[in-house]
């Protein structure tokens, strides 16, 4: 018993410690998407990493940037990490073993073109929103252009400067909504990429990388995520 007694004491002093050194807050950039991660700090991934950080103390700030610049934060720990990473996208920071969530990849073009596939894909030239490095995960691409910005991508597709646009179902629907004939239009699903929150590669980021990754094995083990998942009707990714 009095082995057993001090290693209980060792145990508690250990988790003691790394306790104390994983911050009470965590601040997390990210672009703004609707219904995902909007500015006033709604939207699926926010509720998401509330759930993961609230309950063990950790509060969650969020700040709103484009896309690029969230990453270059994170690269320089100006935040501990930005959210809706593609695994090993970018260096100098770390990526948990967990992802939050994962990315329905579309792409959206006239509906007189025929159906491309993960393997064919390669044989259209494509758009994307710059940054979003989708040829890094995507097979067989070779013809690709990198937009400013999602606007002015259907006359594009219209006018035959790309066969297809790439980007998130969310974001694909945004754009199809904006035209006045949708039946011009068809979407097709092409991938699925796990999202990741990539952490700043210091001591912060290390701890904080810690519990993401204890919290999500938990909830993803109870199931606590799934209603936030249909709250938004989005697809379960686990």
């Amino acid at each position: 018993m009095g082995v057993r007694r001090w290693w209980l004491i060792l145990l508690c002093a250990f988790t003691v410690l790394v306790q104390a050194q994983v911050p009470g807050n965590i601040l997390l950039a990210s672009e703004a998407w609707d219904d995902y991660t909007n500015a006033d700090g709604s939207g699926l991934a926010w509720e998401v990493l509330h759930q993961v950080f609230d309950p063990v103390g950790i509060t969650l700030q969020t700040r709103t940037v484009p896309y690029t610049r969230s990453v270059g934060l994170a690269q320089r720990g100006e935040v501990d990490g930005w959210v809706g990473a593609y695994r090993d996208e970018a260096a100098g920071v770390l990526y948990p073993y967990w992802n939050y969530d994962s990315d329905h990849i579309y792409a959206l073009g006239l509906a007189t073109l025929s159906k491309p596939t993960a393997v064919t894909l390669g044989h259209y030239r494509l758009a994307w929103v710059r940054g979003y490095k989708y040829e890094q995960y995507l097979p067989n691409v070779r013809q690709f252009d990198q937009i400013q910005r999602r606007d002015g991508i259907l006359p594009m597709l219209e006018y035959g400067r790309a066969d297809f646009y790439i980007d998130a179902l969310t974001e694909a629907q945004y754009v199809l909504s904006q035209s006045n004939d949708a039946s011009k239009f068809q979407l097709i699903h092409i991938a699925e990429l796990p999202l990741y929150v990539g952490f700043a590669d210091n001591e912060r980021g290390r701890g904080l990388m810690t519990v993401f990754d204890q919290r999500m094995a938990t909830l993803v083990k109870s199931g606590e995520l799934r209603p936030i998942f249909q709250r938004w009707k989005q697809p379960y990714p686990f």
